[in-house]
């Protein structure tokens, strides 16, 4: 009898209702979602800070603000109506990667000429948009802040994390 009292005993203790356990992270993902916004909008305006401070210093050129989120301008502009690349085009270019020191990172001749097809092929977003402006002939130079270049991992090589870019392109053909 002893024993079937103590069975009696586990077995409402068993079917008790469960409490339920306090989370080891206290803090909700909504709240360290919202941390991480304020965090990147506050990487952007850095760098978007720094673009600003060197193309004020650069009173040689005028640069133009794409709505694509980059900047250009002219080094060889022709005024003469012709074609822009459009999705689908073959283009062949050539291009250099600097940083905003001017310090050259890949330069055109270690990158030898690129055949990009517009819009369909993976390459530096910022490049991707901007050649859609170019007509054959002409050369810019794009100042290219992170998100639009290689992001917050860089290229794991010379170019750091959430690092803007100057390259200068000339397009040479469109097939």
């Amino acid at each position: 009898m002893k024993y079937s009292l103590f069975f009696v005993f586990l077995y409402f203790l068993s079917c008790s209702t469960p409490q339920a356990r306090r989370p080891i992270n206290p803090k909700p993902s909504a709240t360290i979602f919202q941390e991480n916004i304020a965090a990147t909008k506050k990487i952007f305006e850095l760098e978007e800070a720094e673009i600003l401070k060197y193309i004020e210093n650069d009173s040689l050129n005028v640069y133009e603000i794409s709505p694509n989120g980059f900047w250009y301008t002219y080094v060889h502009r022709i005024q003469e109506d012709l074609i822009t690349p459009k999705p689908g085009d073959i283009v062949e270019l050539t291009y250099d990667i600097r940083d905003l020191s001017d310090r050259i990172l890949y330069s055109k001749e270690t990158l030898g000429i690129k055949n990009y097809l517009v819009d369909k092929e993976d390459f530096i977003s910022g490049i991707q948009k901007g050649i859609k402006l170019m007509k054959v002939g002409e050369t810019i130079i794009f100042v290219i802040p992170s998100y639009n270049a290689f992001g917050i991992s860089g290229d794991g090589n010379k170019i750091g994390i959430n690092k803007t870019i100057k390259s200068k392109v000339t397009l040479l053909n469109i097939k």
